[in-house]
């Protein structure tokens, strides 16, 4: 069975400054969740790896959080998807934490948990703590157009990083070498 490490923001669902604060904020990502479970379907053990600051800076608590992934999780279920965990990070940029992208203690906590090597393991994101992450973990780094995808790129991202416009595009490119 094959990994795939996914941010949440701007790669499975739609982004905001402001912050994904409540259910009701959390709208996926067109064929965002088709594409997990495409993956799924092929054998894919999705987990989601994803900076939360909004707890630390008081926008919302641990239980909204859960009550926005139970969405995601519900709305994945109709299409036949599932995500085997979620890792997040509670704290604030200031903090220094090791769990907070683009540091990769969240990687090494998986890692750990699973009992695998993120060597060659894609991890898709759409910014450059998420591909900064990856890196430190020896895994493959996807940055995708959407959410601060964009943005990303133009500021510039290292050599070698596979771009895509979306998750789906991620997916079939994924699934067709699978099938090579």
């Amino acid at each position: 069975m094959s990994l795939i490490i996914l941010d949440r923001d701007g790669v499975i669902n739609h982004d905001s400054d402001d912050f994904i604060k409540n259910p009701a904020e959390w709208e996926p990502i067109e064929g965002s969740l088709e594409a997990i479970a495409r993956l799924n379907y092929a054998g894919y053990r999705v987990v989601v790896i994803t900076n939360q600051s909004g707890i630390a800076r008081g926008l919302f608590d641990v239980e909204t959080l859960n009550r926005i992934h139970s969405k995601m999780r519900r709305m994945l279920a109709q299409v036949g998807g599932k995500i085997e965990a979620i890792m997040f990070c509670p704290h604030g940029p200031e903090d220094d934490c090791q769990c907070r992208k683009p540091k990769n203690g969240s990687f090494v906590d998986l890692a750990h948990r699973l009992r695998v090597n993120l060597e060659n393991v894609p991890a898709v994101g759409d910014s450059l703590r998420d591909i900064q992450a990856a890196m430190l973990s020896q895994a493959r780094p996807i940055l995708v157009k959407t959410g601060k995808g964009e943005r990303t790129l133009a500021a510039g991202i290292p050599d070698g990083v596979e771009v895509y416009e979306d998750l789906a595009s991620v997916a079939t490119a994924l699934l067709e070498r699978k099938l090579q």
